[in-house]
């Protein structure tokens, strides 16, 4: 099965979700879909977008797992982004959680240690 991801985040301001998602991603967006559509590529295939869609915005849940989230979470703080919550599951998965200014979360994980 071939599948390709596109993950939403819809927001109430669109200027300012997509400079919240360059800042937490540390770059621009791939391409523009159209006027208030910004799309990011995580990896082959994997996407992440911001779009306006105000009677939406707050609700998303996506995570992403990464093969280094230390470093990551290094990177984002240089630019000045914490995690909210952090979580550590039983099996040693960790997770770091972030929130952008409508709710939408946005959850790095990786491998325990």
């Amino acid at each position: 099965m071939d599948v390709d991801l596109f993950a939403g985040l819809p927001v109430t301001d669109y200027a300012r979700g997509v400079a919240w998602i360059e800042r937490l991603l540390g770059r621009p967006s791939a391409f523009e879909a159209h006027e208030t559509e910004s799309v990011w590529e995580l990896a082959e295939h994997c996407y992440l977008y911001v779009v306006l869609e105000p009677e939406h915005a707050g609700h998303a849940m996506v995570t992403v797992f990464l093969g280094d989230l230390d470093a990551f979470l290094a990177d984002a703080a240089e630019r000045g982004l914490d995690p909210d919550r952090t979580e550590t599951y039983g099996n040693g998965v960790r997770k770091a959680i972030f929130r952008d200014a409508d709710g939408n979360e946005i959850g790095f994980g990786g491998g325990g240690q």
